[in-house]
């Protein structure tokens, strides 16, 4: 069925290229993702790394292996390629340590093996669940090494994996090494058949690139926003559709016995902003965009503007992190956790089991639904030292956790033998 996959996707991607088209996250860079690159990787330096993240946030949580790659190995060369236009954008205003930035190629035979003969990696580096068939079966077949990084399998979708792998052929077989956040998704990934030479656990490279943002970022977005140091701030960061009406509603709740409270959210996709805010402006709220370059007091403010979020948590008295009232497994919530803040989340964590485990009792707050939302919110405004010292308590949990950075590299750097 492998082979049969590999005969089809051209016929696939032919019926899929209308939709890739129209999807503004994925309509540029058409050449490239077809392997037409146009650069010479022959100048790049040796041994070759390619590492791919498929958007900003896989992105950005590559950078402390690349870091680490630099510091344990001169002259490689280091290829970074993504899949979205986010990615592309955050990599080339905050990234650091690459030769190369490029998309991803379809996963399509001829746009792998163009790919991959102009790039020659020694090593392909894919993160979380990038479980590409032929981009997999031909970097494997080039006899580059595959490597996973942050490697997740989530319990929700381990049956859902199972059954791709028995149809599609088991990808995990196919890698040299398969470094894990944790012991329970090595177990999980044991269970799909991957290898157990090939597994590790390095932890998850997030605690290392946690950077706090600098007190110039923080006044700047103040200024911007025209925050009030007498009001307080409740910020909802990664919000996604089907969350953020019943948050606005909390809101106006808790207005109600908070009157100093503000509202900035957060939705996880920028493009989603303007929806958000009618969704504000429909529950009688002022509302105001950050673009715009103001803040609503006493109302909801939409942060439309991407590479901001860290900043906003700053600010914040109290955060919620969203992905996680709905089915959709949850968003990162070490980086409010970072700044010293209390975060809440909802039920639906299975992406983050293991900043869960680490953060609930040590400044994280897990809520069944809105209600108890609304409650536990109330009784951290009502007492504003309790709340800080959660965030204080949530910020050394994390400064607690590093070094899979170093670890990752240590692994990727191993396959190659010595310099």
């Amino acid at each position: 069925m492998a082979f049969l996959y590999r005969l089809l996707s051209p016929l696939l991607f032919a019926l899929a290229t209308p939709f890739l088209l129209a999807n503004p996250k994925l309509r540029r860079g058409w050449r490239q993702r077809l392997g037409f690159y146009g650069q010479d990787f022959s100048r790049l330096g040796s041994p070759r790394i390619w590492l791919h993240g498929a958007s900003a946030g896989d992105l950005l949580a590559l950078q402390p292996v690349i870091n680490a790659l630099r510091e344990q190995r001169a002259g490689i060369g280091i290829v970074v390629s993504s899949m979205t236009q986010s990615g592309q954008d955050m990599a080339r205003a905050r990234m650091q340590g690459i030769d190369a930035l490029i998309y991803s190629p379809w996963d399509v035979p001829f746009s792998v093996k163009r790919s991959l003969a102009l790039i020659k990696p020694d090593v392909l580096v894919l993160e979380y669940t990038e479980l590409w068939p032929n981009w997999i079966h031909y970097t494997a077949e080039s006899g580059a090494r595959l490597v996973l990084t942050n490697g997740r399998i989530s319990a929700l979708h381990q049956a859902t994996y199972k059954r791709l792998f028995a149809t599609l052929g088991n990808p995990l077989k196919r890698f040299d090494r398969l470094l894990m956040r944790n012991r329970s998704e090595a177990e999980r990934a044991a269970a799909l058949g991957a290898s157990e030479f090939a597994l590790r656990i390095t932890g998850n490279t997030k605690y290392d690139n946690l950077q706090l943002p600098g007190l110039a970022q923080t006044q700047s977005l103040a200024q911007q926003l025209q925050r009030d140091p007498a009001r307080r701030l409740w910020v909802c960061g990664s919000t996604h559709d089907g969350e953020e009406a019943d948050l606005i509603a909390v809101y106006k709740k808790l207005l109600q016995r908070h009157p100093d409270l503000d509202l900035l959210i957060a939705p996880r996709y920028i493009e989603r902003s303007e929806r958000v805010a009618e969704l504000g402006r429909t529950a009688a709220l002022p509302v105001a965009l950050h673009s715009q370059g103001e803040g609503a007091k006493g109302g909801l403010t939409v942060l439309d503007r991407i590479g901001e979020l860290m900043a906003a948590y700053a600010l914040a008295d109290v955060v919620f992190v969203g992905g996680s009232f709905i089915a959709r497994g949850g968003q990162n919530i070490l980086e409010p956790a970072a700044c010293g803040k209390p975060v809440l989340f909802g039920p639906f964590m299975d992406n983050f089991a293991d900043e869960v485990a680490l953060l609930v009792g040590r400044g994280g707050i897990q809520v069944g639904d809105f209600e108890v939302l609304l409650e536990t919110l109330d009784q951290l405004l009502f007492n504003p030292q309790g709340c800080a010292e959660l965030g204080a308590l949530a910020q050394e949990s994390v400064a607690a956790r590093s070094g899979a950075g170093a670890r990752c590299a240590e692994s990727i750097l191993g396959l190659l033998g010595p310099s």
